[in-house]
């Protein structure tokens, strides 16, 4: 493999829940020791950079927030360039309110005065802020801005409803679309992460267990692609994918036979 960089998913594929995948660390530390630039992309906006970095730290993959792009990070700087100013329905947990806050976001106290309907993966989503999002996108005419495409998060031993749901419900509900999703496979997220490591995509390796959004993001820019079968996707839904990834690898660990 002659890349440059390698760019790594996170849930599914350098580990699931708090546990991490055996030889995930291995893998990074040997990338790193020949010179390559590792960082971790994924489409889960529930933490900050910080968190994540830490989560990887405690995991026994030392990082930086400066390592890790992820969904919330690259939505709020979408709507900083969009629509500066505008005041938002989140649907989406505390770590990223606090992050489009601190960003000079006010939160909507009606439907009639929003201006965006921001959509995330949200484990405390009920009817109240569907049916405000509803509203606000139905009376209003808000926008809907959502994190990521995901159906589920693979976690250990468990599968957890993602921003997917929510997305396909609201636009059922109102008959209006999604006018943009930040997260992979979107090319949102294909040019943050090149800006971030600052090299051509041919030069990068994207690693990760979705074929849908790690697989196609990495395909469409023309970056290698790896795909774990440790995460979402198994191998006979990789066979059935219109997309292929160059390398099909049973967890992140055969890396090590590749490098």
């Amino acid at each position: 493999m002659n890349f440059k960089a390698f760019i790594f998913d996170l849930d599914g594929t350098i580990y699931l829940g708090e546990r991490l995948i055996r030889g995930a660390d291995e893998v990074v530390q040997k990338l790193r020791d020949g010179g390559g630039r590792v960082v971790f992309l994924s489409n889960k906006p529930l933490d900050t950079r910080e968190a994540y970095a830490a989560k990887l730290a405690r995991l026994g993959i030392p990082a930086a927030p400066e390592d890790v792009i992820n969904s919330s990070f690259v939505a709020t700087r979408y709507l900083l360039g969009r629509m500066p100013g505008a005041r938002l329905h989140v649907i989406g947990e505390p770590p990223f309110l606090e992050e489009l806050r601190r960003a000079g976001f006010a939160t909507a106290r009606t439907p009639e005065e929003t201006d965006a309907v921001v959509i995330a993966f949200d484990r405390t989503l009920d009817y109240g802020k569907l049916h405000f999002a509803h509203l606000a996108v139905r009376r209003r005419g808000a926008v809907m801005i959502a994190t990521n495409p995901d159906a589920f998060c693979p976690a250990d031993d468990d599968e957890l409803p993602d921003a997917g749901g929510t997305i396909a419900l609201l636009e059922a509900t109102t008959g209006r679309r999604v006018e943009v999703v930040v997260g992979k496979p979107s090319p949102i997220m294909t040019e943050a992460i090149l800006n971030h490591v600052a090299v051509p995509a041919s030069a990068c390796l994207m690693v990760g267990d979705r074929v849908e959004t790690d697989i196609r993001m990495g395909h469409d820019a023309g970056m290698g692609t790896a795909l774990v079968l440790t995460g979402a996707t198994t191998r006979e839904q990789a066979g059935a994918s219109d997309v292929r990834a160059d390398y099909v690898l049973e967890s992140v660990r055969d890396l090590l036979h590749k490098i």
